[in-house]
């Protein structure tokens, strides 16, 4: 009953939406008769027609987009565990590195992606770059937390039966963290995948952002540029799920847990 219920509530959202949608394109259309309505807001038929016409170019263009999202948002998993792991096991490596990243945190993406591309003059490594950037710093504070929240019982006694620091992380700290790390993980996916649309904006050629801002501004059809739009939102939703995924798959006592509390 409350799957039908739910399921009845996402329809009619959707059939909601969709009636807004069109009847702010009529009106656009034929009630204030903008010329640009056809740009602005265009009626779902058309959308429809251009994803249509479109797609499989569309789809191209968003895979080359998601190619350097993953490649960015692999490299900084990587640097954020690493660094996560590294304030974990020194008191003073935090305290120095911490503000730091802190700081890094609040350089714009939009004023740093140029900077980026200057000095690499390469937009498919400066793709790569701006992904890893803001992927590592969620993964890092996320798994930093999860491995100090450990209780210190549990580690004296893995200490107590002859633990090196190797067992200690792969058998306790690291297993306990693993949720921590799927948050992080979850929130740097899409950032990764925007921050990669966002330098497709900057010089390249390809790249689903690259389609966003010929269609609004250079050409292309009147309904071109929100298919690429709704893809590029679904790109990043995509990420989301695929590490939910993985978490689903990789915690699973998780799962158990919340099936004991409902």
């Amino acid at each position: 009953m409350k799957t039908y219920s739910r399921a009845a509530c996402t329809a009619l959202w959707f059939t909601g939406a969709a009636a807004l949608w069109e009847a702010a394109s009529l009106i656009l259309k034929y009630g204030i008769q903008d010329p640009m309505a056809s740009k602005k807001v265009p009626g779902l038929w058309e959308i429809g027609v251009s994803f249509a016409e479109n797609g499989a170019e569309l789809m191209g263009q968003a895979g080359i987009t998601m190619s350097y999202a993953a490649a960015g948002f692999a490299i900084g998993a990587l640097a954020g565990i690493i660094l996560a792991v590294l304030m974990s096991l020194s008191g003073l490596c935090e305290k120095m590195l911490l503000p730091y990243l802190l700081f890094s945190q609040m350089i714009p993406i939009l004023g740093l992606a140029p900077i980026v591309f200057g000095i690499f003059k390469d937009i498919s490594v400066s793709r790569t770059v701006i992904a890893a950037y803001i992927t590592f710093f969620p993964v890092a504070v996320n798994l930093l937390s999860g491995l100090k929240s450990v209780k210190e019982e549990l580690k004296t006694m893995m200490i107590s039966y002859a633990s090196g620091k190797r067992q200690l992380y792969f058998k306790l700290l690291f297993p306990f963290s693993l949720p921590y790390l799927f948050s992080g993980l979850k929130i740097s996916a899409p950032m990764a995948v925007t921050a990669a649309i966002l330098v497709d904006t900057l010089s390249s050629k390809d790249g689903i952002g690259y389609v966003i801002i010929f269609t609004l501004y250079g050409g292309g059809t009147a309904g071109q540029f929100w298919p690429a739009l709704i893809i590029s939102a679904v790109l990043g939703l995509m990420s989301f799920i695929l590490i939910s995924a993985a978490e689903y798959i990789f915690v699973p006592w998780k799962r158990r847990r919340k099936g004991t509390e409902l």
